[in-house]
């Protein structure tokens, strides 16, 4: 394993994490029983192998999640080594509320210290004065060492980082080889002043595996509604995949871990996809031991940006549902 580099925290950041979103939310359809044995031995599985960093979220299965991570993190005996990152729903993100939100996942997590609390999106309706008056008070007595956000412009990440009066050390936001925005200003600014980009779905939730394709499009409720999942977005993602699988060949690896390496090429960055198996989070990790090179690197970059994905159309959203409608 690999841990980030010029982002200073007390605990090493592992550069691929594990994304918690699958445990215990029926809409992935892994049920009860992935809950009660499969999760712990990922997360188990996931210490042995270096990862330090799980993310989870309240809204996941309505907390249940942030249970079933704590159980499993207690169980793999984690110590004081793995970083535990949960974030708030933003309902009504006014600093009361934030702080028994706080206590209340670090109860279900069974957790004196939240290692990053985040605001899971921003609040149209509510400024972040309010949200980061209530993280500062968190952060003083001591219930969430550092603070986050997700899904954050640069400009309202900057804001929330005035607001609080320190640093918001991370922000959590979509970054693949499909959703490269990231590139753009988050990074840049990260990398400028010590800050963290947690790529949520470095794998475009699948996409990037070459599983699916028009013929066989994926079974699960959660990818099905997702517009990258429409049969000539399938299409159209074949190039990208071909230069993944080209790629690949000369790693003797897979599709998925050469578009993960991509991401954690870049600096200040933690991966945290999921995993539904021990071997698929065990190929997970191993993305980092995958070095490409320039001209790998910008191979894969130049087939994205000719990806043109459609997007939002009454159509697609029609596709969408009859799609899933066939498969239930």
């Amino acid at each position: 394993m690999r841990y980030v580099d010029g982002v200073t925290t007390k605990k090493k950041i592992s550069v691929i994490g594990l994304g918690t979103w699958q445990f215990g939310s029926q809409e992935w359809g892994y049920g009860a029983a992935y809950a009660a044995s499969e999760a712990p031995a990922i997360v188990r599985r996931a210490r042995e192998l270096g990862v330090t960093f799980f993310d989870t979220a309240e809204v996941y299965a309505f907390g249940r999640g942030e249970r079933i991570l704590g159980g499993a993190l207690r169980e793999a005996g984690a110590g004081g080594t793995a970083i535990v990152a949960t974030k708030l729903f933003p309902v009504l993100p006014v600093a009361p509320v934030v702080e028994q939100r706080a206590v209340a996942s670090a109860n279900r997590l069974g957790i004196r210290q939240i290692d990053l609390y985040q605001v899971h999106q921003p609040n149209p309706l509510v400024s972040d004065s309010s949200t980061m008056r209530g993280m500062a008070a968190l952060q003083r007595v001591g219930l969430v060492d550092t603070i986050g956000v997700s899904n954050y412009s640069l400009q309202r990440w900057q804001a929330a980082e005035e607001a609080l009066g320190a640093p918001v050390l991370s922000n959590q936001v979509r970054f693949s080889l499909l959703h490269p925005q990231a590139e753009r200003d988050l990074l840049p600014y990260a990398v400028k002043n010590d800050r963290l980009i947690i790529a949520y779905s470095p794998l475009a939730q699948g996409l990037l595996s070459g599983r699916y394709t028009r013929e066989h499009p994926p079974p699960s409720r959660v990818r099905a509604m997702n517009s990258l999942f429409l049969p000539e977005n399938l299409d159209a993602a074949r190039p990208v995949l071909n230069v993944l699988r080209d790629v690949a060949a000369a790693h003797d690896a897979s599709p998925a871990q050469v578009a993960l390496a991509w991401v954690i090429r870049h600096p200040n960055v933690v991966a945290i996809p999921g995993a539904s198996s021990l071997a698929q989070l065990e190929s997970n990790v191993a993305a980092a031991d995958i070095a490409l090179t320039e001209e790998e690197a910008h191979a894969l970059t130049t087939a994205a940006d000719a990806f043109e994905p459609a997007r939002g159309a009454r159509s697609a959203v029609t596709a969408l549902l009859r799609g899933s409608l066939r498969r239930s």
